[in-house]
């Protein structure tokens, strides 16, 4: 995958300090707002040891890695710096975001202070270089905030190794993998994916696998976890095939993603559904979705207005308009983050208010003044203008404003809700009750809406829900996730289709 796919992530660091953002986020969102909190609040690095003030620029050529530390959690970063001819280059990777080769656009070194600068992910990092030649000491800043980070050399290469997590499938498999492409005939991008089937003639029931929010590749990387390269894994080995494409604008397909809502991405999966159809391999009357997260919304938005589709699967899918979770969710996490109960709902109610803001019908020169002039009690001059603009963005405005469920009382065919017991991104005690009454109004006599006990937002097997859980922890999918979703899509999926 490109390394332009990822350079966002934990990078984008938009300086939000206290306000929460993108509630139907993906966990790589999340991680990006509590690490802007961190930075807004952190004091720059002082270094300790003593610096090489002669040291060459041939000193600095190497493996560099370091940890950005913010509450519980902890990413690693890692710069690999080359001497040339003509000077000094560098790329940046982020491990834990599965983000390598991010072009670093300048590095200096004089009299031992060293300074790696990249205008991709707006990110600095300024310090000095050890006598020893093995440590850089100093501040990552991005944004308005900062973060101290030591680099320390790699002496084995081997330590950058990613390392697949246990339920990672290894090839040779046993169905075929096909990358396909296919084109978006409404907005003129084209996706590029990957498409398992199992081996034989078919024609072999298809699910179309959807993602959460943020650009993600095809297998939904995140923290070293490759959720949906897993969820294909096993569903093509129970006899179905499975297409899962790179976001649009992302990986290796084309498209502006910046510029995309809820609505357009819907359009991305329905190309799929299309492309589908015409291979001799895939039944078309027995294809499905599964969408996880944001995915969970464009899933009924689709099959409300396509009956063809057999059966959705709702991961994490929400059932209220996006200005409710994130209220909720803002709520949770401060919790989650140490906040005694009463500040967290402080904290829920400072974030309904901006949101407010959002919902009224306001010119955007006159939302901007409200939004600027509530913020300012809130955060730093500095990031009030990255905050206004991600709060004014074509998808944000839209999820806040976005109800899924007029969508879901149109859903006739069968459907299989899922939210983890813990999952403080899209609250199951919020979200399920909504999702069940509106699919009762429907109608819809085939559906099945479960809180899974113990499971987070990615369906791991978690203690507490928190955001800090996801890296940490090996299962990329709870067993008990994939059985439920096989056996589901086998017992009631397919069999109105049948």
């Amino acid at each position: 995958m490109s390394a332009r796919s990822h350079f966002w992530r934990l990078f984008l660091v938009i300086a939000l300090a206290q306000v929460a953002l993108f509630a139907q986020v993906s966990d790589r969102q999340s991680q990006g707002r509590a690490l802007v909190a961190a930075m807004a609040q952190a004091q720059p690095a002082t270094a300790t040891v003593p610096v090489a003030k002669t040291a060459k620029p041939s000193d600095l050529a190497g493996d560099w890695q370091g940890t950005l530390a913010f509450g519980a959690m902890n990413l690693r970063i890692v710069f690999h710096i080359k001497s040339a001819e003509d000077g000094l280059h560098a790329t940046l990777d982020s491990p834990d975001q599965s983000a390598y080769g991010l072009p670093v656009s300048s590095v200096e070194l004089k009299d031992g202070a060293v300074k790696l600068e990249s205008e991709k992910v707006r990110g600095v990092f300024a310090g000095t270089i050890g006598s020893d030649l093995s440590s850089l000491t100093g501040t990552w800043t991005q944004g308005a905030g900062s973060l101290p980070l030591t680099l320390k050399r790699v002496k084995n290469a081997a330590e950058l190794e990613r390392h697949p997590r246990p339920q990672e499938p290894s090839k040779p498999y046993p169905y075929r993998a096909e990358d396909v492409v296919y084109d978006n005939k409404i907005a003129g991008n084209r996706l590029a994916a990957t498409l398992t089937m199992p081996n034989g003639k078919g024609p072999f029931p298809a699910v179309v696998l959807i993602t959460g929010s943020g650009p993600q590749d095809r297998d939904e990387t995140v923290f070293n976890h490759k959720p949906f390269l897993v969820l294909a894994d096993y569903l093509t080995r129970k006899g179905l095939a499975v297409l899962r494409a790179d976001d649009r604008g992302t990986g290796e397909s084309t498209g502006n993603f910046a510029t995309a809502t809820t609505a357009d991405f819907a359009t991305d999966t329905e190309a799929g559904i299309a492309y589908l159809k015409t291979r001799a391999e895939i039944d078309p009357r027995r294809i499905g979705l599964i969408g996880h997260s944001e995915g969970g919304i464009i899933a009924p938005m689709i099959a409300a207005r396509n009956h063809e589709v057999a059966f959705i699967v709702m991961m994490a899918g929400s059932g209220v308009p996006g200005d409710q979770i994130l209220v909720v969710q803002s709520t949770l996490l401060a919790e989650a983050g140490g906040k005694s109960h009463e500040v967290a709902l402080k904290t829920g109610e400072r974030e309904r208010q901006i949101l407010d803001l959002l919902k009224q019908n306001q010119d955007d020169a006159a939302l901007q003044k409200s939004l600027r002039e509530k913020l300012s009690a809130e955060m730093r001059d500095a990031q009030i203008g990255a905050a206004v603009t991600q709060l004014m963005s074509p998808w944000f405005r839209y999820f806040v404003n976005y109800d899924p469920a007029p969508a879901l009382r149109k859903v006739t065919c069968p459907v299989l809700a899922l939210n983890g017991e813990k999952d403080l991104q899209v609250p199951p005690k919020q979200n399920l009750p909504a999702i069940r009454k509106a699919l009762e109004d429907a109608g819809n006599k085939n559906f099945e809406a479960d809180e899974l006990p113990g499971l987070n937002h990615l369906f791991q097997t978690a203690k507490t829900g928190s955001l800090a859980e996801y890296a940490t922890i090996d299962e990329t999918i709870a067993p008990v996730v994939l059985e439920k979703i096989a056996g589901w899509i086998v017992k009631s999926g397919l069999r109105a289709a049948n």
